[in-house]
């Protein structure tokens, strides 16, 4: 049996440094596989390897690796040729466990097994192996097969090198107890890569899952939300891979890493998380006087009131003698129609929109000041501070206090990222998520940033996050406006230091805005687009 010379000691010592340099710094599990099963090969002359990796049930040693130079095989790995070997059981059909595979009786009891001559040995079964050998007009001789564990005992896999040459004859020999103790010191190596890997995926599988957790959180808080939180990151990463191949113009050096797009793609899932803490009924006011409930109801029945007062009031005049009763007659219809005149006006200012004008809040404070007999006899202004404070919004239906609880969802959302501890590849994702209100010109919340203290990435989720809203259809409290509204608000924005108009010349040159559309918005919302007269875009 060949022993190896301090020389070769030497240079093994050496493969098995300059590997693990390769397991610390390359992230590619298979990658990682295969460099280990050629490494294991090259280190004992081995003609041939197999790595298994187990099945998810742990059922099965699934083949992931088959190396052969005589037979010229490469499968699985970096080769992709799927590999064609069936798995090698685990178990019995009993459930015992199978200790006739000498990869399974290796995996299962944690050693290695060091055979010199297959064809002799009968402790294990190998007819599979013989069928292989006759079918490939091969001749397998000595097998060495090594467990490769993590550091609670978990199987991660199953080397198994086969026939070593001797380096001088290149005739087949026996792996030698030298072979067998560098081949576990590999495999030791190799398992903790592996779950050191493992263990940083399932970190990341932890924290999406966190991720989505939150956003479930908010969609199940309040169901208009849910499509934003689903959609601001996929348009964000839309938008962000057409600046990545812009080769000209102001943003032709912005380019992402893999680590790059995860890192944005977990911002914008982040983006809205702060709105976990703002209370429903702001977020999903419908209308003016929605709070946990619409209040135009105890409006309608005031008027109600009215009514009917008006009416036992005209009833109450007619008793009297001489009355006229014609023109009482004709006084109570003129008043009621007034009354429920009235009534509908503030049904429709409760709506809310775009704007309300100057004439139509004064008519709700005139409104106001009528008088009314409630349940206690006591009699009061029509409307309250709160409802008339309510029902004279100028724009949409929050209050400026709702609109101020509205926008600390930011502060919140840094708030909560901020004290996060993110690791270095994901570290910019406060600022990403965070920046996503902010402005060009300074004007934006909460910090007041300027494009220069801005990154690309947050510029880009602004754009995302305003396109997203003004098309959005789900909302409470209006309509989804059509593309070209859409497009002429958002070109407004470029011009007037809201958005990017880097960023917004690609948003329309790329047709970012029209692929989204096609697959996100609803048909009858997509009209014709003359990008010549999007406002802030030059074709």
């Amino acid at each position: 049996m060949q022993e190896l010379n301090q020389t070769q000691i030497a240079e093994r010592l050496d493969q098995l440094t300059e590997l693990s340099v390769q397991l610390g710094s390359n992230h590619d599990t298979d990658v990682l596989l295969e460099r280990i099963l050629l490494v294991a090969k090259r280190m004992t002359n081995a003609d041939g390897g197999t790595l298994y990796r187990p099945s998810e049930d742990k059922r099965y040693l699934n083949f992931h690796i088959l190396l052969n130079d005589t037979l010229q095989t490469h499968q699985g790995g970096s080769s992709g040729v799927p590999v064609t070997a069936g798995s090698v059981p685990l178990f019995d059909d009993n459930g015992e466990k199978n200790l006739t595979a000498v990869a399974a009786y290796a995996a299962h009891f944690g050693l290695s097994v060091n055979i010199e001559d297959v064809y002799k040995a009968d402790v294990f079964n190998f007819s599979g192996m013989v069928k292989f050998d006759q079918l490939r007009n091969y001749h397998s001789q000595s097998f060495l097969t090594v467990p490769m564990s993590d550091h609670e005992g978990v199987l991660v896999g199953v080397l198994q090198l086969i026939n070593s040459k001797d380096s001088e004859t290149g005739a087949i020999r026996a792996f030698t107890p030298t072979d067998q103790r560098f081949i576990e010191a590999l495999s030791a190596q190799a398992a903790v890569a592996l779950t050191h890997q493992r263990l940083i995926a399932q970190l990341e599988e932890l924290l999406e899952a966190l991720v989505n957790l939150i956003n479930i959180g908010i969609d199940e808080k309040s169901p208009y939300t849910g499509r934003h939180c689903q959609f601001v990151p996929e348009l964000t990463m839309m938008l962000a891979e057409a600046v990545h191949e812009t080769g000209s113009g102001p943003l032709a050096d912005f380019h992402m890493t893999d680590a790059d797009r995860k890192e944005l793609w977990l911002a914008g899932l982040l983006h809205d998380c702060g709105k976990i803490t703002t209370p429903v009924h702001v977020v999903d006011k419908a209308t003016k006087l929605e709070t946990i409930f619409d209040r135009i109801a105890l409006i309608d029945t005031r008027f109600e009131v009215l009514l009917r007062d008006a009416e036992i009031a005209a009833l109450k005049r007619k008793l009297e003698p001489g009355a006229d009763t014609a023109a009482i007659d004709a006084e109570l219809a003129q008043l009621q129609a007034s009354l429920r005149e009235e009534r509908e006006f503030l049904r429709v200012a409760n709506v809310g929109g775009e704007g309300m004008k100057p004439d139509d809040q004064e008519r709700v404070r005139a409104i106001a000041q009528r008088r009314w007999i409630g349940p206690d006899g006591a009699e009061r202004a029509f409307l309250d501070e709160d409802e008339l404070l309510n029902l004279t919004i100028r724009f949409g239906t929050l209050t400026d206090a709702e609109r101020k609880e509205i926008n600390n969802h930011i502060v919140m959302t840094i708030k909560m990222l901020e004290a996060l501890p993110w690791p270095k590849h994901l570290k910019n994702v406060p600022e990403y998520a965070g920046g996503h209100h902010e402005r060009m010109d300074g004007k934006g919340y909460p910090r007041g940033l300027t494009k220069d203290q801005m990154s690309v990435q947050a510029r880009v989720m602004a754009i995302a996050d305003i396109f997203e809203a003004l098309t959005a259809k789900d909302r409470p409290y209006k309509k989804g406006k059509m593309l070209s509204e859409s497009l002429r608000i958002l070109g407004n924005f470029s011009l007037n230091g809201h958005i990017d108009p880097d960023l917004f010349d690609i948003f329309i040159r790329k047709k970012i805005y029209l692929e989204f559309a096609h697959k996100n918005m609803d048909e009858k919302q997509i009209d014709d687009i003359d990008e010549a007269k999007i406002p802030g875009y030059q074709p």
